[in-house]
């Protein structure tokens, strides 16, 4: 730029005066860049006058110049903010710019095909849903092959017939099918989660807690009753998966918590339904007590997640226990949930929440691509006649919503009472009411706070079937496998539980059978000392479609015959007879501490296994060089057997 082509020209704006220099021959749209980085604004919500009244506005333009605009040296143009976005006033790449901003901010149209959905509703969207009736030998008069209004199939989500079967609430694709019925076709059909936060970027006022506007305010909620529910069922697939989860509660006395692992299905019974059926039930890191349940972070969760996927199963819901014994001896426990107390705390409907957030439901009728959630609830307590029994349950789209946007809290003494935050200089929280009745049964509105849960909750029922289904192997003879992160004797993941599992199976027969238990898979798949994370999928995909050749494949693997002859020192490996293989080691060999310490004491000579000295008081591993007690079978450090 010559000195004889520069420039000054003021700008006048709410910060002051400012100058800029440029160059007679630079474009509009460099004045209006110019403009920005001097101000240093975040955007090109502005306009540029030539008049004091905003008269004669400057259009950006790459064609026109400051010199084509009349603009000479030390003129003064004026600058005025504007709530909106002008395609006259804006540069081609200041448009590109601010449309990428207000696109992720406004709402976007969903197109159906851009969502992927699960498999079962991609299965029920395919389905008439139509409930067809048979003819009615007395209200109907016509021939076998007419049809009237009292054998006409009917809609899914005819109430006359729900109320019929008893069913409480419609399932979530009935519901669909009644909101899309009609002329449009569900053309206009969007469903959206409930707001309860302040829309950011508004430049009418200063930010919250100084300004609020009702264009930026979120509206008053009223809770209702949710009508629908996008579970209808679930069902555990056999009893034995709940007898093993509580086996904790009935060794310890204390409660537990764990994830359930299983398939969507279509269910028959109830239009359009879906049921969720649980293979297995993970248990995470937890600390527990008598009245209290602790999670604890899960440095396991991804390898979980990867084994259920690898297996065609997903993470379908979470169970917990609240069980207080009060007769051991029949076998009876406390009765504490139900109509006169609660059926779930204000806590348990908060963690629900969460959960089902982190795990939404694709749906190609919401506006974001996701609405409510499939996840699903499961509580073992005790019923009226004191006898251990599942419940399940569901929280509603307006509970996740109040949850994601931290308005909901517990109370301190009331755990059927929850409580909707008030608004505060961090926070803004809108009004939530609810309806009750009154005294003389009228219906009122209330405020929600305190707010009674049941209005957040909806019942799925929990069963299991009459024939069992095993996707896992059954143990009706056997001993199982160790359940992951019970710290008790008896239940610990370790090699000698593993050694001592495999020696159970005959290895060269039922291989296949051995290997199919969930916590066994992700204890292989975890395992550090000898990585087998990578190599697993085969192993897997057998289980999965239970393909026994497959499976003899994957145990001539080096990795698995490495891992054979390890266990073999530790605790045998079965072969097609039933016998256990030992290297070097009699079959009979006591590894637990009492024969150790028998061993050390001179009581039995030679030793428990002919290793080390009766009056050794500690030996080095062979594998980590780690220096061990001699009271242990197995190392400290690595696991590996002595």
């Amino acid at each position: 730029m010559s000195t004889k082509d520069k420039i000054l020209v003021r700008v006048q704006s709410p910060e002051g005066l400012k100058r800029i220099e440029l160059s007679k021959n630079t474009n509009i749209k460099d004045l209006y860049e110019l403009v920005r980085e001097t101000l240093k604004l975040e955007d090109y919500g502005f306009s540029l006058f030539k008049e004091r009244n905003f008269t004669s506005e400057i259009i950006s333009s790459r064609s026109q110049t400051i010199a084509s605009q009349n603009i000479k040296h030390g003129d003064m143009i004026f600058f005025k903010q504007v709530a909106g976005i002008s395609e006259r006033r804006a540069s081609a790449v200041a448009i590109d710019k601010i449309s990428s901003a207000a696109a992720s901010q406004s709402f976007q149209p969903v197109l159906k095909n851009e969502v992927k959905e699960d498999p079962v509703d991609l299965l029920l969207a395919k389905e008439d849903g139509r409930i067809k009736r048979e003819r009615d030998s007395k209200l109907c008069h016509h021939n076998l092959n007419g049809c009237c209004i009292h054998c006409s199939a009917i809609e899914p989500y005819d109430e006359g017939y729900l109320k019929e079967k008893n069913i409480k609430h419609l399932s979530f694709h009935s519901y669909l099918r009644k909101q899309t019925s009609g002329m449009t076709g569900g053309k206009f059909v969007a469903f959206e989660d409930l707001n309860c936060k302040i829309k950011s970027g508004c430049r009418e006022h200063l930010p919250w807690p100084k300004g609020i506007c009702s264009k930026c305010q979120p509206s008053a909620i009223t809770l209702n009753r949710q009508t629908y529910r996008h579970v209808d069922n679930v069902m555990f697939e056999n009893t034995a998966i709940v007898e093993r989860f509580l086996e904790y509660w009935r060794n310890t006395g204390h409660q537990r918590m764990g994830y359930l692992y299983g398939q969507y299905e279509v269910l028959s019974d109830v239009p359009l339904g879906i049921r969720a059926r649980v293979a297995a039930i993970y248990e995470p890191p937890q600390e527990s007590s008598r009245d209290s349940i602790k999670l604890l972070d899960d440095d396991n969760a991804n390898d979980v997640e990867e084994v259920a996927k690898a297996l065609g199963l997903c993470r379908v819901g979470w169970i917990f226990t609240d069980l207080i014994s009060e007769n051991a001896s029949a076998g009876t426990v406390k009765h504490i949930r139900g109509i006169e107390t609660h059926f779930l705390t204000a806590q348990e409907c908060i963690l629900a929440g969460n959960l089902q957030n982190s795990h939404p439901n694709p749906c190609r009728y919401a506006s974001n691509s996701v609405f409510g959630s499939k996840f699903i609830t499961v509580c073992v307590t005790g019923d009226k006649l004191k006898q251990v029994h599942m419940e399940g349950y569901a929280v509603s789209a307006q509970c996740m919503a109040l949850v994601r946007d931290d308005c909901l809290i517990p109370t301190k003494d009331a755990p059927e009472l929850g409580y909707i935050r008030e608004s505060s200089d961090k926070q803004y929280v809108p009004d939530v009411y609810y309806k009750d009745a009154d005294q003389y049964g009228n219906e009122v509105q209330r405020l929600a706070r305190p707010l009674p849960v049941e209005y957040l909750l909806v019942d799925v029922p929990a069963s299991t079937p009459l024939q069992p289904i095993y996707t896992f192997t059954p143990y009706t003879t056997k001993k199982s496998f160790p359940i992951e992160n019970r710290y008790i004797d008896g239940h610990l993941q370790d090699f000698t539980a593993l050694g001592s599992y495999f020696s159970s199976w005959p290895m060269d027969s039922e291989f296949l059978e051995a290997v199919s238990d969930f916590h066994l898979l992700i204890y292989l798949y975890k395992m550090e000392m000898l990585p087998m994370k990578t190599q697993m999928q085969p192993l897997l995909e057998a289980v999965r479609t239970q393909n026994k050749d497959q499976a003899y494949e994957f145990k001539k693997n080096e990795t698995w015959s490495l891992l054979e002859s390890l266990v073999g020192n530790e605790g045998g490996v079965s072969d097609g007879a039933g016998t256990s293989k030992k290297n070097g080691a009699a079959a009979g060999r006591g590894s637990s501490v009492s024969s150790e310490n028998l061993s050390n004491s001179g009581d039995n000579e030679g030793g428990a296994g002919g290793s080390g000295t009766g009056g050794s008081t500690s030996w080095t591993c062979d594998h980590c060089t780690f220096i061990n007690g001699s009271v242990l079978s197995s190392c400290e450090m690595c696991g590996l057997p002595r």
